[in-house]
């Protein structure tokens, strides 16, 4: 079944530095997107870097950290992942920049 990634910081949840790894609050217009894929039964996933392995990173708590998170804000807990395989549909991310399939072609602008 196809997956819609959706990164956590910066994109769902505020982010402004690191802060302990707390997570900042909600972004009303992603939290809404994400509630109505929800509601038409689609599978979201928070797609993010806080549970890759690597040092000075407590997955486990991080984990933890972002269930609730979910719970609170979304009234569910999504599942979690840091790679995308074959059944990832599209990814939504404040760092990455769209490529037009096949071409090579940016959409927007390259990144300096």
């Amino acid at each position: 079944m196809a997956w819609i990634g959706v990164d956590l910081d910066g994109t769902l949840a505020e982010y402004h530095g690191w802060n302990d790894g707390e997570i900042g609050p909600p972004i009303p217009p992603m939290v809404e997107r994400v509630k109505r894929w929800m509601a038409q039964e689609k599978d979201v996933r928070i797609f993010t870097a806080r549970v890759s392995f690597g040092p000075h990173r407590d997955v486990i708590e991080q984990i933890q950290r972002i269930q609730k998170w979910c719970d609170r804000h979304l009234g569910n807990v999504l599942p979690i992942t840091c790679q995308k395989d074959f059944a990832c549909l599209v990814i939504y991310d404040d760092r990455a920049v769209q490529v037009v399939k096949n071409t090579g072609e940016l959409v927007g602008q390259e990144h300096e």
